[in-house]
Formats: C-alpha cells, sequence, structure tokens
C-alpha cells in the first residue's frame, strides 16, 4: 500500500512538473522574437565593445609626447665652473598625428559597420529560424490532415469489407498507407521539437520561447512574417542590384578598409619626417663651485632633430604598406564579384519561387481537393476500387505536402534575398 502512494505521488509530480514545463513555453511573434534576440546577442555585445575599442584607439593616435624632466648636478671639483641644470625636454612629432587619426577613425567605421552588419546577420537568422519552425508544424498540420482522411478511409473499407464489398486485401492495404503516414507524422512533430530549439537557439535563450504563428495557413500570415506576398510586383534585377550596390555590408567594410590601407601608407611615408626636440630649464652655479665666489644662475633652451632617415629610411614599411592597399582593393573587387553573382542567384531563386507558389495556390491545390472527393465518393458508390483510391490519395499527399514545402522555400528565398541585398524590407525603398 505504501509503494502505491509513493508511485501515484511520483506521476503527480511528473504531471505538475510537465504542466509547469509547458506554461514556461511562451508563444511570440516575428517582432518580439528579433527584439529578444538583439538584446540577448553576446556576439553583438562583443562587437559593441570593439567599436568602443575603436573609439579609444582614435585617442590613442591623436596623443602627444609625454615632456621628460632633466637634471644634471656636478660633484666634486670637476663640476667647479659647470653649471647645475634642471629643465624639461619635449619630443614633437612632425606630420604623423593627423594620419594616425585618421587610420584610426577609418578603423573605428569599420567597427561600426561590422556591427550593424552583425545586427542584421541576427535580425535574418531570427527571421529564418521562426519560419522554419513555421514550416516544420505547417508540414506537421498537413501530415495530420492526411491522417484523418487515411482514418476515414480506413473506416470506409472495414465497413465494405463486413458487407462484402471490400476483400481483406484491401484492409491490409488501407492499414499500410495509414501506419505510413503515422510514421511521417511523428518525424514531422520530433522535427518541431528540433526547430523549436535551432529558434531559441538562434536567440540566444533557453528553449521557452514558440512562435505564435502555427501554420502558413493563418490569416494575414505573409505580413506577419514580414514578407510580401507573391502576388506582388517584384522590382527588376536592376534595380535591386543598384540597391544592393548601396546597402552591402561587405561593400561598404571593404570600401572603408581600403581607406585604412591608404592612411597606413600616409603614416610609413611620414616616418621619413625627422622629429623635433626641444630643451628648456634653468642653470645654476652655486657660490662653492662658481669661481666668482657668488651665485650665478640663467636659463637654456636647445633643438635637435632626431630620427633622421639616414641608416633607415623606412622603405620596407612603405612597400609594405601599398602592398596592403593593392590587397584591400583586391578584397573590394572579390566583394563586388561574389555581390553580383550570389545576388542573381537569389533573384533568380526568389522569382521561381513565387512562380511555383502561385502555380499551386491558382490551380493545383483546389484540383486535387476536387479530385480527391470525387474519387473518395466513387469508392463509396463502388465506383472504383480501394488501389486507384490509394493512388490518388498519395497523389493528393504529395500536392499538399509540395504546397507546404514551396510556401517554406518562397519564405526562405524571400529571407536569403533579403541578406544578398542587405536591407531588412524593400519597402522603404521600392513599393511592393
Amino acid at each position: 500500500m505504501k509503494f502505491h502512494k509513493i508511485f501515484f505521488s511520483i506521476i503527480i509530480l511528473s504531471l505538475v512538473a510537465n504542466v509547469c514545463a509547458i506554461e514556461e513555453i511562451k508563444k511570440i511573434g516575428i517582432s518580439d522574437a528579433i527584439n529578444i534576440a538583439i538584446e540577448n546577442s553576446i556576439e553583438l555585445d562583443t562587437q559593441k565593445l570593439n567599436i568602443e575599442i575603436s573609439k579609444n584607439d582614435i585617442k590613442i593616435a591623436n596623443r602627444l609626447q609625454n615632456p621628460s624632466l632633466d637634471t644634471y648636478w656636478n660633484m666634486g671639483q670637476a663640476g667647479a665652473g659647470n653649471p647645475h641644470t634642471i629643465g624639461v625636454t619635449q619630443f614633437i612629432e612632425l606630420f604623423k598625428r593627423k594620419h594616425r587619426k585618421k587610420s584610426a577613425i577609418s578603423s573605428y567605421e569599420v567597427s561600426e559597420e561590422s556591427a550593424r552588419f552583425k545586427n542584421f546577420q541576427i535580425k535574418m537568422d531570427v527571421r529564418e529560424a521562426y519560419i522554419n519552425l513555421v514550416s516544420a508544424k505547417s508540414l506537421a498540420e498537413s501530415l495530420e490532415i492526411e491522417e484523418k482522411s487515411l482514418i476515414e478511409i480506413n473506416r470506409l473499407v472495414k465497413e465494405r469489407y463486413k458487407i462484402g464489398k471490400a476483400t481483406e486485401t484491401d484492409v491490409i492495404q488501407a492499414n499500410i498507407s495509414l501506419n505510413h503516414v503515422k510514421t511521417q507524422l511523428n518525424t514531422a512533430r520530433t522535427n518541431i521539437m528540433a526547430a523549436r530549439f535551432q529558434f531559441n537557439s538562434v536567440m540566444d535563450t533557453d528553449p521557452i520561447y514558440d512562435s505564435s504563428i502555427e501554420t502558413f495557413e493563418d490569416d494575414n500570415v505573409f505580413n506577419l512574417l514580414l514578407t510580401p506576398s507573391p502576388k506582388s510586383e517584384l522590382p527588376s534585377f536592376n534595380e535591386i542590384l543598384a540597391l544592393a550596390e548601396q546597402h552591402r555590408f561587405d561593400l561598404k567594410i571593404a570600401q572603408k578598409e581600403i581607406d585604412v590601407a591608404k592612411n597606413n601608407l600616409k603614416i610609413a611615408n611620414s616616418q621619413r619626417i625627422p622629429d623635433l626636440e626641444i630643451t628648456a630649464g634653468y642653470l645654476y652655479q652655486p657660490i662653492g663651485v662658481s669661481g666668482e665666489g657668488r651665485y650665478l644662475n640663467g636659463a637654456y633652451t636647445g633643438a635637435s632633430l632626431v630620427n633622421l632617415p639616414i641608416l633607415y629610411n623606412y622603405s620596407p614599411e612603405i612597400k609594405n604598406a601599398k602592398l596592403e592597399i593593392q590587397k584591400a582593393e583586391l578584397k573590394y573587387a572579390a566583394a563586388q564579384n561574389n555581390a553580383f553573382a550570389n545576388l542573381s542567384s537569389a533573384y533568380e531563386k526568389l522569382v521561381n519561387a513565387r512562380v511555383n507558389l502561385n502555380y499551386y495556390t491558382d490551380s493545383l491545390i483546389q484540383d486535387s481537393k476536387n479530385m480527391m472527393k470525387t474519387s473518395k465518393k466513387n469508392y463509396e458508390e463502388g465506383k472504383t476500387d480501394l488501389t486507384s483510391l490509394i493512388v490518388i490519395e498519395q497523389s493528393y499527399r504529395s500536392i499538399i505536402m509540395g504546397y507546404t514545402y514551396a510556401l517554406a522555400q518562397y519564405y526562405s528565398c524571400w529571407i536569403n534575398f533579403l541578406r544578398e541585398v542587405d536591407v531588412e524590407s524593400l519597402d522603404s525603398v521600392v513599393s511592393l
């Protein structure tokens, strides 16, 4: 009796724990998910620290050299007639600070652009993970609908078998089709869990969030998923290309890296300019060492040109700086080529995804539903056999699944397209 009490207590505690775990999962929209990801992103925090470091580097590059305090103290007979001194020496860089500062400013701009790029990537990653989660749910719902349809077919077959209008083979065939869908449905439900974990991982959170959009069939789903309708007009490729050249972060960063390299060349060239060292101070001779029996004092000043480029003229540094410019320019050219190739591919895939999706919505879905309805009715009336019904059901299932995949593909292609243009939406630039 005591064992049974313990057993039931464990069951109750497990149920309570499961209920609490379910309550902890919060359904959110895609915009809220993006905000959470931006707030929690460790990588974005790192980028912000890089900006602060670059900002301090500007001050470091623009620094003035600290002065030196000098003294000269004579002792013993050797110091007779020689003054004691105390003074300051200041090292002055000539035509170097401004180049260092410009280079640091360019590096700071690169850090800022990199942070904006990371912010954009996080938003796109969240949108993609959110859509993948909705896609997994939509696929599972399609299979659930098919499961209900096959359960109904299974029921019809068994009723017809009881009255002698169907064979045992028909019953086995119906069961096989039903069980096959059940295995697919189990996999689809597992995929939902995996997609939910990935969704939370992208947001840098524990697995406590879920999408508030359950399937692609929800009303106003395109707007909710920040995606234009496939029926809307898509801008021309030339318009998109011009937009990408203006907004792509990799091109902006590559251009700013060229500026950094050019400023570094100026820094290297400035090393050939000598620096100036100025010294000034107070000198005096106490009575004991003046030679005149009285206290003598005065001042001194001096200047020196230092770092004269005679033994070493910084040619290797200058050559390397020029090579760095060439590297930066090549990187920019490569970024341009990749941008054009990737954008062309993303644009064509998006156009193709729109066309395929419109085929499904314009005719395939409705025609397949009518075909399935007619086929089921014909089977009930004995006009067709079970094999024909199963074949049509499989064809219908294939079309429904294909439609779900086409929707998922369209959303994914839209996200990839935005990634290549490097904008969150075309609404602010092009009317859709």
